[in-house]
């Protein structure tokens, strides 16, 4: 066996005649594991939280958007339709008008989205499922419109509600000023069928109509859009997918992904997740000097075995190794028990869940590779710089 190893192992795991030294050794072993648990638990909340919030733009935003590079619509001409037609890998694709406009319901007014959709949007996009009060749109009723909760709370809006209309104005184009207020503003007269709820944002933020009846209020053409939204039949096809409708769409297109819609979105999660990582991580090195603490007392107690094992000629390197090692085996004691608690708690959270934020809903966690690959080698690093530190105590002036 390993000459620096064996006597480690011995120095870790006997009990020492100086009480208060496996009493410090205790501390630190515990505040390892207590570190690790902590760091692990923290990276999978994080990730459950990703995976939660992602869970919401999968089912608001397409897998890949076109929209017009100049102005806010362009026509869909049988060119485009050709090239999406006959593009692999798109499962379907939706046109789109979405247009700033001002709402008024009984007195009460607020300013949003529209959204006009055609018959192939619930294909693309799974925000029809979102619904709980109501209907999604049906052509049986043109005149429908599915209401964000955030909308339908500052306005008051239900739904089926024949006495009143959800009314929406949007400014006619034009130069110059209108004398007139009434002569300025294009209306439409719409009845709420359904209300969704999604997240607080886009709930005041859409409301959504028929294609047919948004071209109508914005004076548009029957083949003139603001966009169309496609869905891939394989994630992992997308990049190429894009590349080939660049290709044959030209420069005249922007042609975006879902992560590139909501990059700043995306960006304050991988921050949150990183300041939430470095945090954690001074935790774990704050409790890792009391790794160091413990094995300079226990350098300072075998001072008489160091030195006999000194004269029988063991160099002072391989002595240095002895507590390199003790620290390392202490690190990673700390390490295994630690992330088994950790795994072990994130595996029930996510079976039967333990924490719950509201009545309904489970603090979300997700288990990965990563998370536990992460915490090993930090936790490694870490322990070995600790040991590493402690064991620079030993010179040749104190086994001599």
């Amino acid at each position: 066996m390993n000459f620096p190893l064996y006597i480690a192992k011995r120095y870790l795991f006997s009990k020492s005649s100086n009480n208060t030294i496996n009493i410090i050794t205790i501390i630190a072993a515990i505040g390892v594991i207590i570190g690790t648990l902590a760091l692990f638990i923290v990276l999978s909340g994080f990730s459950g939280l990703r995976t939660f919030s992602i869970g919401f733009l999968n089912t608001s935003d397409p897998d890949i958007k076109i929209t017009s590079v100049k102005g806010k619509s362009f026509l869909f001409n049988e060119i485009i339709k050709e090239n999406i037609d006959n593009q692999l890998g798109i499962a379907s694709y939706s046109k789109i008008i979405e247009e700033r406009a001002f709402f008024e319901f009984n007195k009460k007014t607020h300013i949003a989205y529209i959204k006009g959709v055609d018959s192939n949007y619930s294909k693309v996009n799974r925000i029809d499922s979102t619904v709980y009060v109501g209907t999604w749109l049906d052509k049986e009723i043109p005149i429908g419109a599915v209401v964000g909760n955030g909308i339908s709370n500052i306005l008051s809006v239900g739904i089926f509600d024949f006495m009143e209309p959800l009314k929406i104005y949007v400014p006619k184009p034009g130069k110059g000023y209108e004398l007139n207020p009434k002569n300025a503003f294009n209306q439409i007269e719409t009845q709420p069928i359904g209300i969704f709820a999604l997240t607080d944002e886009i709930d005041k933020k859409f409301t959504f109509i028929s294609l047919d009846l948004a071209q109508t209020l914005l004076n548009y053409k029957s083949e003139q859009i603001s966009a169309i939204e496609l869905k891939v039949n394989d994630i992992d096809n997308r990049d190429e997918i894009i590349l080939e409708l660049k290709n044959k769409l030209g420069s005249d297109f922007n042609i975006e992904t879902r992560e590139q819609l909501n990059a700043v979105f995306y960006k304050m999660l991988n921050t949150e997740n990183l300041a939430s990582y470095l945090i954690f991580t001074l935790i774990l090195i704050i409790a890792l000097f009391n790794v160091i603490g413990a094995i300079i007392m226990m350098i300072l107690d075998k001072k008489d075995n160091l030195k006999t094992l000194y004269s029988l000629g063991a160099t002072i390197r391989e002595i240095k190794r002895v507590f390199i090692l003790q620290g390392f085996l202490l690190s990673l004691f700390g390490l295994i028990i630690g992330l088994s608690i950790g795994i072990l708690l994130v595996l029930l959270q996510k079976k039967y869940a333990l924490f719950m934020i509201t009545q309904h809903l489970a603090y979300p966690v997700e288990f990965t590779f990563f998370n536990v690959f992460s915490v090993v080698v930090t936790m490694l690093v870490l322990g070995y710089l600790a040991s590493l530190i402690a064991s620079s105590r030993i010179s040749k002036k104190l086994v001599e």
